[in-house]
């Protein structure tokens, strides 16, 4: 619980439970004792790392980190600079220029776009390696990720939630829609982005809902 933030946690305080993250944190511990655990142990709380609550204007919510080597780095959905394009990014790219009319961004690693405003964040944080979903309902990120939207539902002014995916979109009923906006698709894997993500136009709504500019951020 260390690398969470100091900020982070007074903010979350009263929404999320210190002693399930600890027991949290120690499940996902002893996991790593004995197999690969994705994002490395100092990054699971990078996207907290890259944008302080009260500067929040946009959550993209995922499912679970990537699971293979090189890939995931506490930011959901984001890769480091350098490394190929997983097809979900892929996707997620393609409706982005579709949608903005952008050049496709330089690189995978969107930590531009956290510095700009944007939570990054899974509703699992971690996940074993070549195993997707591994983590998810075990080591109770799940309760976490509750807490975070609940904060910021509460407490933020005017923060689009971009709802990608079937776990992301269990987050909705948590979310004031009189206050801030929900963009809820399917997600943008290969497998459904054709049912409901493209098209889904999420980056030119937040920009209409709230004003952010999305040029020049990742």
């Amino acid at each position: 619980m260390d690398d969470l933030p100091e900020i982070w946690k007074a903010y979350l305080a009263g929404y999320i439970d210190g002693a399930k993250l600890v027991s949290t944190l120690a499940w996902v511990g002893s996991r790593r004792a004995v197999r690969t655990v994705y994002p490395p142990a100092g990054s699971v709380f990078r996207a907290f790392e890259l944008v302080p609550p009260e500067r929040v204007r946009a959550v993209i919510l995922g499912q679970d980190p990537y699971h293979e080597p090189g890939q995931a780095q506490g930011l959901a959905f984001s890769v480091p600079a350098g490394t190929p394009l997983p097809p979900s990014l892929k996707n997620i790219f393609k409706e982005y220029c579709d949608d903005t009319k952008n050049p496709l961004p330089a690189s995978g690693d969107l930590s531009g776009w956290a510095r700009t405003g944007v939570l990054l964040l899974n509703t699992v944080l971690t996940v074993d390696a070549g195993s997707a979903g591994s983590h998810a309902r075990r080591a109770g990120w799940e309760a976490f990720s509750d807490g975070v939207v609940r904060a910021l539902n509460e407490k933020g002014e005017k923060i689009a939630f971009l709802l990608w995916g079937n776990h992301a979109a269990a987050k909705r009923p948590l979310i004031d829609e009189t206050k801030h906006l929900a963009v809820v698709s399917a997600h943008p894997s290969p497998l459904s982005a054709r049912r409901g993500f493209f098209g889904s136009r999420p980056f030119s709504r937040v920009t209409a809902f709230n004003g952010m500019n999305w040029i020049g951020e990742a």
